[in-house]
């Protein structure tokens, strides 16, 4: 029975959304995600030409790079119990808005100095928590859904959500190369901007979802002393009543829910280190590596993310059709085989483009299934607290990978070295430890 069917004894029941209000908050989610990627994809791709503006050498780059991950991913992680107490839509608008800021900040902070554009670059963590809201939001309106075709093929309709990354990357990379001898850097940051403000204002217009209306309803009459009223809208909607009272960060790491904090984060974080390394900095490998001119190293990051995208589908559809663990521990492993080929095969053109494109097919395309399971192995009272913690374990994995990377060069040795040790092996290994984790059924997901 569909929970918009049930009435608990006082006679509340949540607010159904129609087919298009589904339909709008799946639009919004997906271009909110496309600039929220485009920023975060527009600064590692600028950074060789930013730190030539002020002088700032490779490894000075790869420091700063390293340092915005780590705020990244304190933004990142202190979003999740914000958006379980504020709700699915709140969360949205916050993250938009904070990464549209960013992009506008960006342009002038580097005349600030290194530390200050660090600061900046850290509220790119509510860019990147934005797949994380998404995803928990999403599933939620899915799965309230009584449309049965949405309620079967709901992975699938999520990958085209997810495959903003690589749209927006593409655009991060297309525009780039339009726009740069035009405007220059500042320029496009600025651009970057205008965009997330508009879908920022656009998301005013979401409804939130069945699943957060409940537990806010629970929350509000334990808040005022209405326990019976709290159980019995509890014991109507099938949620556990003594784990909701327990929400928050500790519930995380209790029950069923600490095998996904700890098994998915683990793997997310050595999965962010090849994130890092070939998405991030895809940039800085391929000149340094294969001695590709800048401008060559932008259209490979056209092609091959438009390869990337169809792994999202891939990934999506395969999900719903295998299992979403199963896919993405594959998917990853196969990644990590790629990029290993790609940093000690023959450099030219063609070569570099299809085992780079085969890549990032494999390492970017799961995550299309990676973020609507994640959404899946918790609760409704601590979805988005669970996920925001994943979620962070991926700008660790950057830190690491971008601390390791400057060590690495720093010592005297080059990229390929260090793309392997802190790129393509993580990604190996991120999907072999995705094996550990339980299997979610998603017709068991409250």
């Amino acid at each position: 029975m569909s929970i918009y069917n049930k009435l608990d004894l006082t006679g509340w029941k949540p607010r159904q959304l129609t087919s298009q209000e589904v339909r709008f908050a799946t639009w919004i989610a997906f271009f909110a995600w496309v600039f929220a990627v485009y920023d975060f994809i527009l600064f590692g791709t600028l950074l060789p030409e930013i730190g030539r503006h002020f002088g700032w050498g490779e490894v000075e780059q790869a420091e700063i790079a390293t340092w915005v991950a780590v705020g990244t991913a304190v933004v990142a992680f202190a979003i999740g119990p914000v958006v379980d107490k504020l709700g699915r839509r709140t969360g949205i608008i916050f993250t938009v808005a904070g990464s549209a800021l960013c992009s506008a900040l960006t342009a002038i902070g580097g005349a600030w100095g290194k530390s200050p554009l660090i600061l900046i670059r850290s509220l790119g963590g509510l860019g990147y928590a934005e797949e994380t809201v998404n995803a928990t939001y999403l599933s939620e309106l899915y799965g309230a859904s009584q449309d049965p075709r949405l309620t079967k093929r709901r992975g699938f309709i999520y990958s085209l959500v997810q495959g903003g990354w690589p749209v927006g990357a593409l655009i991060a990379a297309g525009l780039t190369a339009l726009l740069l001898p035009i405007i220059g850097w500042q320029g496009c940051f600025v651009f970057a901007a205008i965009p997330a403000i508009v879908i920022a204002i656009m998301a005013r217009k979401l409804k939130e979802s069945p699943q957060f209306q409940i537990h806010q309803r629970i929350s509000q009459l334990r808040k005022s002393g209405a326990v019976s009223e709290a159980q019995n809208v509890a014991l109507t909607y099938d949620v556990d009543y003594d784990e909701h009272s327990k929400a928050g960060l500790k519930a995380a790491f209790r029950g069923p829910a600490r095998r996904a904090t700890l098994v998915i984060g683990a793997a997310l974080l050595l999965n962010w280190a090849a994130i890092q390394v070939f998405s991030v900095l895809g940039t800085s490998v391929i000149v340094s590596v294969h001695h590709i001119s800048f401008e060559n190293s932008l259209i490979i990051l056209v092609l091959s993310n438009l390869v990337g995208y169809c792994g999202y589908l891939s990934h999506g559809w395969m999900g719903d059709k295998i299992g979403r663990r199963n896919v993405i521990a594959l998917g990853w492993m196969l990644g990590g085989l790629a990029f290993a080929g790609m940093l000690f095969g023959p450099s030219n053109l063609p070569m570099v483009v299809g085992l780079y494109s085969l890549g990032l097919f494999f390492l970017i395309g799961p995550y299309s299934a990676a973020l609507f399971f994640i959404s899946e192995s918790f609760p409704t009272s601590i979805r988005a607290t669970g996920g925001a913690i994943i979620h962070a374990m991926g700008p660790i994995g950057a830190v690491v990978a971008g601390f390791g990377a400057t060590q690495v060069l720093a010592a005297g040795s080059d990229w390929q070295t260090a793309a392997l040790w802190f790129g393509a092996l993580p990604c190996f290994l991120s999907g072999a430890l995705m094996f550990a984790a339980r299997h979610v059924r998603p017709e068991t997901v409250q």
